[in-house]
């Protein structure tokens, strides 16, 4: 099964980093290097640049599987800090452009959501189960063909106990993480807590923000006047959530929409000339982690980032999706045409941009 997501570290950095930032740092690392042997169960729903017709702008509801939080009060809405299919990256190189833009690491999509709780808090289950897998900081329970993950918690329960739904201690929420981490899965394969119907109460009201369009010839290389378009080119879309939840005090960044779409309009006909596609849905499972710069375009990093031993505590991040990896423009007549991107959540909200750019494939420029 799929995990946590988050970044592994090598041990010997642990007696390096004694601070806060190599609690931090080590917490995420036992959470991924877990992951890597149980992400088997995401699958993509729609690759960059392949034509689909779009579906419902809403996630589609489940009707029999909701659940309340696993921590108290259940059935009042916390704070969600991450998507599900947020980007978990942890760069090998220091805070850097070039780091940014070339160099290794590792790089994850979040396969749950981020319920934001203090140090402490005790943790219950969301459904009745029998516990199946415990380690020193996140335990699975296992009901029927469904399991739920509770992530950076110090357990409490052991494998093979039977645990009662708002009943059974788990344990307790790890103080340097302030968060519980919940991934459920469904017959297998991880599927999106936020989806109408399963994580109860929870709303969204805020719209998604597509930032910025841009042309690129290559994959970390630099932007192309959108004035001047030719030959194949990569579209990249800089597109981000907001958090819904009032009252808060502490600092969380952006996190990514559920769905991006795209089509191209011609100024001069009014009419599409490449129909609605998809570029990104994560409303029903996501992709492979072996995905991720299918999916993600170079200049993308995550919330309070991890660049090899520094930790950009307090930082926001900043999503790019490729709408296409390599678009071919002689594909279309030279002219001037409309890029129309949107971005929409589980529960419809909907942003979107529009770029206009000029294709010229005839030889010469004037």
């Amino acid at each position: 099964m799929a995990t946590n997501n988050h970044i592994p570290v090598r041990s010997a950095r642990r007696c390096i980093l004694r601070s806060a930032v190599a609690k931090f740092l080590f917490a995420t690392a036992v959470a991924i290097a877990t992951s890597s042997a149980l992400a088997l169960s995401g699958t993509l729903t729609a690759g960059p640049g392949i034509a689909q017709a779009t579906g419902p702008k809403s996630a589609q509801a489940v009707s029999g599987k909701g659940y309340g939080y696993p921590v108290k009060p259940f059935d009042r809405e916390h704070l969600i800090r991450a998507n599900f299919g947020d980007p978990r990256m942890q760069f090998h190189g220091p805070p850097t452009t070039n780091t940014l833009m070339h160099a290794n690491g590792s790089f994850s999509f979040h396969q749950g959501v981020d319920i934001s709780a203090s140090g402490g808090t005790a943790v219950y289950p969301v459904v009745d189960g029998t516990v199946t897998f415990v380690s020193t900081e996140w335990i699975r329970v296992t009901s029927g063909d469904r399991a739920f993950e509770y992530w950076h918690i110090r357990p409490l329960v052991r494998k093979g106990e039977h645990v009662t739904a708002r009943q059974t201690l788990l344990g307790h929420v790890t103080r340097i993480e302030n968060h519980v981490h919940l991934t459920e899965y469904e017959g297998g394969r991880v599927v999106n807590p936020l989806v109408p119907g399963r994580l109860t109460p929870y709303h969204d009201s805020s719209a998604p923000v597509v930032r910025a369009i841009t042309f690129r010839q290559t994959d970390g290389g630099t932007d192309v006047l959108p004035i001047f378009v030719r030959g194949r080119v990569q579209i990249v879309v800089n597109a981000e959530d907001a958090p819904t939840a009032a009252g808060f005090r502490k600092w969380y960044g952006p996190v990514t929409p559920a769905l991006i779409t795209w089509r191209i309009r011609s100024l001069r006909t009014g009419r599409d000339v490449v129909r609605e596609r998809i570029a990104r849905d994560v409303r029903n499972g996501v992709p492979q982690n072996s995905s991720f710069w299918q999916v993600y375009a170079r200049g993308t990093y995550q919330n309070q980032m991890v660049w090899g031993n520094h930790y950009s505590y307090q930082e926001r991040g900043t999503y790019l999706f490729k709408l296409a990896q390599q678009f071919d423009t002689r594909t279309l007549r030279d002219g001037v045409y409309d890029l129309i991107v949107k971005a929409t959540d589980v529960r419809g909200n909907t942003g979107s941009q529009t770029l206009r750019f000029t294709v010229h494939n005839r030889p010469g420029w004037a």
